[in-house]
């Protein structure tokens, strides 16, 4: 965990938030475009919630698939990576970038991850701090629009100002997400604790094998339209 209070500190790349990969380099460039950090870091913002698709059945938990670099070439991940990416392409446009974990109760996981997880407990949840106008700004990456439509979630926004966390409620009013611990903020993602955790914490999980698949966003859909 991080400590230092500098954040100049959290420019440098590192081994999962590999912002000097070339791939994190030139979607950064792509991507962020002109103006100030704090309209350049929404610009990343968006790109990273909606050009990468969120996929809970699909994580490679090598080392290389939790790096910044694979996920973006994947198109795909889920919290933890996503953060990772968004951190690794603000560092390389400029911007101090570090990570932040917690402990949520998704009210609206599908029954078949929650099945296979065991409860609706998601532990080191995800998201990215960015320095912003002199302060640290929470912005949460996860869930893309397309997935946010099927599920009837409201879409995270971002300013740049405010922090963009869940919504404790979802578009009808029904339960979404519950802050229950909050893990703190590092400089890279804690690979070796996130994958500790996860073992005890999810036994169905098979992290060691072949996970068992699924299309997480036409359950999102079907689970919407029977409520």
């Amino acid at each position: 965990m991080s400590e230092t209070p500098d954040p100049a500190a959290f420019l440098a790349p590192s081994r999962f938030v590999d912002s000097d990969a070339p791939a994190i380099g030139a979607y950064a460039a792509a991507r962020a475009g002109g103006g100030s950090d704090i309209e350049r870091a929404c610009r990343l913002y968006y790109a990273v919630r909606d050009d990468l698709r969120y996929d809970p059945y699909d994580i490679d938990y090598s080392p290389r698939g939790f790096s910044a670099s694979a996920t973006l070439e994947r198109g795909r991940g889920f919290c933890v990576t996503k953060a990772a990416v968004l951190a690794a392409v603000a560092r390389a446009a400029g911007i101090p970038a570090r990570l932040g974990y917690a402990d949520v109760r998704n009210h609206l996981a599908t029954p078949r991850l929650v099945e296979q997880m065991g409860t609706d407990l998601f532990i080191f949840h995800g998201y990215t701090d960015l320095w912003l106008d002199g302060r640290w700004v929470k912005a949460t990456p996860a869930f893309n629009i397309e997935l946010c439509a099927k599920f009837g979630v409201l879409p995270l926004e971002f300013d740049g100002r405010e922090d963009s966390v869940f919504h404790p409620f979802d578009a009808r009013g029904q339960r979404h997400m519950e802050y229950v611990r909050d893990r703190g903020v590092y400089a890279d993602v804690p690979y070796d604790e996130i994958l500790a955790a996860f073992r005890t914490v999810y036994p169905g999980f098979n992290i060691d094998g072949p996970r068992a698949g699924g299309d997480f966003e036409a359950e999102a859909a079907a689970a919407t339209s029977s409520c």
